[in-house]
């Protein structure tokens, strides 16, 4: 059964920060595509970023690009999803997915359907 676990949210001021984290087991964080997504209310779940299995590649939307940064924590076992210049339409749930494909098409993939797992979420609030 694989569980991952988010946290990190909260409240933040437009223009600052937040870090969220992904807990996951050892197995699942070394061999899946792990992925972030974000659903405001009243929208679908939009992409936001994911690091493929192998630790060395990215990928962003494009309302996120530039201002995100999604990385592994080998020692934790986390996935974090650096989170700068936040303004409030960034205002969301923020999800922690994992993918067992290894294919560069799920990598590229923005769909949540090529996710095969996902976390409960945390809540992510911008103030103006």
């Amino acid at each position: 059964q694989v569980q991952l676990v988010e946290s990190g949210g909260g409240l933040v001021q437009a223009g600052g920060s937040l870090r969220l984290s992904c807990a996951t087991d050892e197995r699942t964080f070394s061999s899946h595509n792990m992925g972030w997504f974000r659903q405001a209310p009243g929208k679908e779940r939009e992409f936001a970023a994911v690091i493929r299995w192998s630790g060395g590649d990215t990928y962003y939307g494009d309302s996120v690009k530039g201002r995100f940064t999604i990385s592994r924590d080998y020692a934790k076992n986390t996935v974090d999803l650096t989170m700068n210049s936040l303004k409030p339409e960034d205002t969301a749930f923020y999800y922690c997915a994992a993918s067992d494909s290894g294919s560069w098409f799920s990598f590229l993939s923005r769909k949540s359907t090529s996710y095969h797992y996902w976390g409960q979420g945390t809540q992510v609030t911008v103030s103006s």
